[in-house]
């Protein structure tokens, strides 16, 4: 990057961020992206950032708004928004509503909970008002918010002291958080020769397409006229089919309310419909789940239903091992394959974790020890900052690749010390939010939960985070589910198994460390994108910190309203995680498992490591061509603990993805697909506040 390049991009951090009408934007964007999560959260599990159908959102909003500004809506600012509506929509997941929390409430049983039949010992809190007749633990909307606010912010001020490390010094490519730079520039017609790349930003990236160097630099000979044409042209483009695309999943979503049959339609038959689930939901926001995920992952997923609804099942209900009602968690073949499921997943995620871990540790050595050994040899240019040379570019990089010919040097910019929060009040931010969450789950859950085991919990959160950080920067995906698993195994040797509470503790500790990466990873995703643009890094941590602290209290409230108008779980909202953190820390903590799936359990797990293992040792591109077909185990879980009709609209999507990918693999296609899957995604959760308060009223149905 040229000098003059330089110092603009630096410039930038000084123009106005943390805005009245930002944060605004931000807080509306981030609460529509909290319903949608909460939407599919609760029904598959699944939540997504959304950072760059926010960052259009938010782009959309001020073009809209234009001639009522009194100063222009900046690429900068477009950061901070998204950064903000990030914050605010993960909190479904972050604070475990979708997870721990339904866990805690509708599956605990008394006895894990250290309830007993006595309950005099335990904090008044506790005994008189959270205990119902039957016995779980139910949460006041009080101690919702208390512990949400607990976990909110240790993990944001840990990816601060991260941040130099990773994005500045290393420079992991975080291929999400890069997309969502690469859109903004193009909405605010920033050159991409102003944004700062380098080799590994975009490299492998998920959401943007590798071969797109010849469509930049076809781009950088055209004149500022046709550049300009070509973004509005594109910008309009994407926001039709945003809003197309939404009010077709908006109006199939108004449509299931009056008419619930097409949430399961029986394609397939009355009796495959009623003996083993196997119907269909033509739901577009499934659809378009699937067409963010990819072919490969759905694929897996279609597996994963097969052969649990379609083999295991059956032959669980055949030999009589699960005599209830096929649907009951308990004693139905949906329990009975749930732990074949919980097993598969937890071998993949155990290996893969420890697999991307070591490597990230191992990079981080190499690049530790080559830059103390070219230090004293290294020249500096006169901003100050070290020259590193790019190495290891090749034609598939890239916007990188686009770059090289003009960018011979890489530095370790950053943006100038009046825009980076400090470390010191990073470090005393951690040690303070720490200090937060452990008093908070003190007063949340009382003396139940010892002292000891809350210290061991935020102390393996840090840790773990660093590795979830890691692996998000370098894979796009952030581990959170094997992260939990990792930390309900460790504190079952932490805490002995004869503890009354054991089951309940294991659940809260595995709350904590899953929260700790979640905030961390996003942060640093943000980071990354504005890094990138060249936003101000104290800013985005001010979007964090806000947008937490509203997802706190907004979460809590969200989540009390879904409990109260709809039947959790049921069939509607199954929660499929929450049974797997209940049911992981019931086997962790020695709980007996269903008649004859113990040895299919070991099984499978074995299968799902040895394809975990190959994936790993043959991850190059040398032989990519065939590793690509070995089945995720974690995508094959999920296809076997959700219902077919969860799996059959994605699979869906994802031969829609495949199709459009094989036909346009330009950079303005990709992010059209993108945008396209975002509305139907969009549509579906924030028209589910309809249908929530229509539910809440009783309308009717037909």
């Amino acid at each position: 990057m040229s000098q003059s390049h330089f110092q603009e991009w630096s410039q930038k951090a000084a123009n106005p961020q943390v805005t009245i009408r930002s944060i605004i934007t931000g807080l509306a964007i981030g609460s529509i992206v909290l319903f949608s999560n909460f939407q599919f959260g609760l029904q598959t599990g699944w939540v997504s950032m959304m950072g760059l159908p926010s960052a259009l959102l938010a782009f959309a909003t001020f073009k809209s708004l234009q001639k009522y500004l009194t100063y222009p809506f900046t690429d900068v600012e477009n950061v901070f928004v998204q950064s903000l509506a990030v914050a605010v929509g993960t909190g479904p997941l972050a604070f475990g509503f979708v997870g721990v929390v339904p866990a805690i409430e509708k599956f605990l049983r008394p006895s894990e909970a250290g309830l007993g039949r006595d309950d005099s010992h335990l904090d008044p809190i506790l005994s008189i008002r959270n205990v119902l007749s039957t016995g779980p633990i139910h949460l006041s909307m009080a101690q919702l918010i208390v512990w949400s606010a607990g976990l909110s912010f240790f993990g944001v001020f840990f990816a601060v002291l991260l941040r130099t490390q990773i994005i500045v010094k290393e420079k992991l490519r975080f291929p999400s958080g890069s997309a969502t730079a690469t859109l903004i520039a193009v909405l605010h017609k920033s050159s991409f020769d102003r944004v700062p790349i380098d080799e590994n930003d975009i490299e492998g990236e998920s959401e943007v397409q590798e071969n797109e160097s010849s469509n930049v630099l076809s781009r950088d000979e055209e004149s500022p006229q046709d550049r300009d044409h070509h973004s509005q042209v594109t910008y309009l483009k994407n926001i039709q089919v945003l809003l197309t695309s939404f009010s077709i999943s908006a109006a199939y979503t108004v449509l299931a309310y009056f008419t619930p049959i097409i949430r399961n339609l029986p394609v397939f038959g009355s009796y495959l419909a009623k003996s083993y689930l196997w119907t269909f939901q033509p739901s577009p926001a499934y659809i378009g789940q699937g067409i963010i995920m990819g072919l490969p992952t759905v694929s897996s997923m279609l597996l994963g239903a097969i052969l649990g609804w379609g083999i295991l099942a059956p032959m669980a209900t055949h030999f009589g091992w699960a005599q209830g009602p096929v649907d009951d968690w308990k004693t139905g073949a949906q329990g009975w394959i749930l732990w074949i499921s919980l097993a598969i997943m937890v071998a993949d995620t155990v290996v893969s974790f420890i697999a991307i871990s070591i490597r990230s540790l191992y990079n981080w050595y190499k690049h530790m020890k080559g830059t103390q050994g070219s230090r004293s040899g290294s020249q500096t240019d006169l901003t100050g900052y070290q020259s590193l040379s790019v190495e290891g570019e090749t034609p598939e990089d890239g916007l990188a690749s686009a770059n090289a010919s003009k960018h011979h040097l890489e530095h370790d910019h950053d943006s100038p010390p009046q825009f980076l929060v400090s470390h010191k009040v990073a470090i005393i931010g951690l040690l303070v939010s720490l200090v937060f969450c452990i008093i908070t789950t003190r007063w949340v859950f009382g003396p139940i939960i010892p002292l000891y085991a809350t210290v061991c919990a935020v102390i393996l959160a840090m840790f773990l985070s660093v590795l979830g950080v890691r692996a998000l920067g370098e894979t796009d995906l952030n581990p959170v589910s094997g992260i939990g698993k990792i930390s309900q195994v460790l504190f079952a040797l932490i805490v002995p198994r004869d503890h009354p509470a054991a089951v309940l503790i294991n659940l809260v500790a595995g709350g904590i460390t899953e929260a700790g990466a979640q905030q961390a990873g996003d942060l640093m995703q943000d980071l990354k994108t504005g890094h990138l643009i060249g936003a101000s890094p104290k800013a985005q941590f001010y979007a964090q910190v806000i947008g937490s602290a509203w997802s706190a209290i907004l979460s809590s409230l969200v989540y009390r309203l879904y409990d109260s108008v709809y039947e959790i779980p049921g069939s509607l909202f199954r929660i499929p995680t929450a049974v797997i953190w209940i049911d992981c820390s019931r086997l962790v903590t020695g709980d007996g498992l269903p008649p004859h799936v113990g040895k299919f359990a070991l099984i499978f797990s074995v299968i799902f490591t040895i394809f975990a293992l190959l994936k790993v040792i043959y991850a190059d591109e040398k032989h990519s061509k065939w590793t690509k077909y070995i089945p995720s185990g974690v995508a094959v879980g999920i296809g076997i603990y959700n219902t077919p009709s969860f799996t059959l609209a994605r699979f869906i999507g994802g031969c829609i993805s495949a199709y459009w990918l094989s036909k346009h693999n330009d950079h303005d296609s990709t992010v059209l697909l993108i945008i396209a899957s975002s509305g139907l995604v969009l549509g579906e959760g924030v028209f589910s506040i309809l249908s929530l308060i229509m539910t809440s009223l009783n309308v009717p149905h037909f």
